[in-house]
């Protein structure tokens, strides 16, 4: 298995999207029924601040187990979130970034 760690970039309007109360619960459900998603939650720069994004850090076999993860997610929005997928734990990681 490797490690992954997922940054998600948002849209300002993608607040919309979290303020969604049945969505947000669909993604707290889903991510924690997701035992390979170790760690989430919201990016913020300073308390109070609204959310620029969010970081996962993922265990999977491959970066397409990742990629379908993220998609599987309710709070996945092509159009309001970018995301970046980090594969570490050697020396040379691997980076790809999706628009």
């Amino acid at each position: 298995m490797a490690r992954w760690t997922v940054t998600f970039t948002d849209k300002p309007e993608m607040d919309r999207v979290r303020s969604d109360r049945k969505r947000r619960e669909a993604h707290i459900a889903f991510v924690r029924s997701r035992p390979e998603l170790q760690i989430g939650g919201a990016l913020a720069m300073r308390p109070m601040q609204d959310f620029p994004g969010a970081i996962w850090n993922v265990e999977a076999e491959t970066r397409q187990d990742v990629e379908r993860l993220i998609l599987q997610d309710p709070y996945y929005v092509a159009s309001l979130r970018r995301y970046t997928i980090t594969e570490w734990g050697n020396a040379s990681a691997v980076q790809n970034i999706l628009s």
